[in-house]
C-alpha cells in the first residue's frame, strides 16, 4: 500500500511544482504562460479543474479516502498504478519539449512549432499523458462519479485539440499540414 502511496502521490506532486515553477521563471522572463482559451471560457476552466480533481481524489484514495463504492482489485489498483505512472511521464516529457512555447491556452505572441521529441510520434503528447491519468484515476477508484469526470475532461480538450488545430493551421501553414501529414493527432 505504502508503494502505491508513493507512486500515486509522487507525480501529480511534482507536476504542480514544475508547473508553478515554471509559471514563476516565465513571470521573471517577462512570458505569459496564460494564452488564450481556444474554446469558450466556461467549458474551458471546468475541464482544467475536473483533472485537478480527478487527481486531488485519486491521492486522497491512495491515502485511505473511501471514494470507490467498491473493493478495487489489487491487479486494477496495480495497473492503475501504471498507467499512472506512464501517463505522468509522458505528460513530463512533452511540457519539458514545449519549453518557453507553453502555453495554457493558444498563445497570444509567436511561438516555434515543436515537431521533435515525443512530438515525432504524436502532435500532442500532453494531451495523451493526461488522457492515461485520467484512464488510472478513474480505474483506480472505480467511481462512476471519476468516470464522468474523466469522460468530460477528454471530450473538452478533443476541443481544445480541434480548436489548437485550427489555430496551429493558420499560424504556420504549410510547415503544419504536413506535419499533421505525417503524425497523427494521439497516438
Amino acid at each position: 500500500m505504502l508503494a502505491e502511496r508513493v507512486v500515486i502521490t509522487f507525480f501529480p506532486l511534482i507536476f504542480a511544482v514544475i508547473f508553478i515553477g515554471t509559471g514563476i521563471a516565465f513571470r521573471r522572463q517577462h512570458i505569459d504562460m496564460d494564452g488564450v482559451p481556444p474554446i469558450p471560457r466556461i467549458i474551458f476552466l471546468p475541464s482544467k479543474y475536473a483533472i485537478l480533481v480527478l487527481w486531488a481524489g485519486t491521492v486522497a484514495q491512495s491515502w485511505g479516502a473511501p471514494l470507490s463504492f467498491v473493493t478495487v482489485p489489487e491487479g486494477v489498483r496495480w495497473t492503475a498504478c501504471a498507467i499512472w505512472a506512464t501517463g505522468f511521464i509522458v505528460l513530463f516529457l512533452g511540457l519539458f519539449r514545449l519549453g518557453k512555447s507553453l502555453r495554457v491556452g493558444s498563445p497570444k505572441e509567436a511561438t516555434t512549432l515543436k515537431t521533435d521529441g515525443l512530438y515525432r510520434f504524436s502532435r500532442n503528447p500532453m494531451y495523451v499523458g493526461v488522457y492515461l491519468t485520467l484512464t488510472a484515476a478513474t480505474l483506480y477508484t472505480l467511481n462512476p462519479i471519476a468516470l464522468a469526470l474523466a469522460l468530460f475532461s477528454i471530450a473538452v480538450h478533443h476541443r481544445i485539440v480541434l480548436a489548437e488545430e485550427r489555430f496551429l493551421a493558420g499560424a504556420f501553414g504549410p510547415a503544419y499540414q504536413d506535419y499533421c501529414h505525417r503524425v497523427r493527432r494521439y497516438l
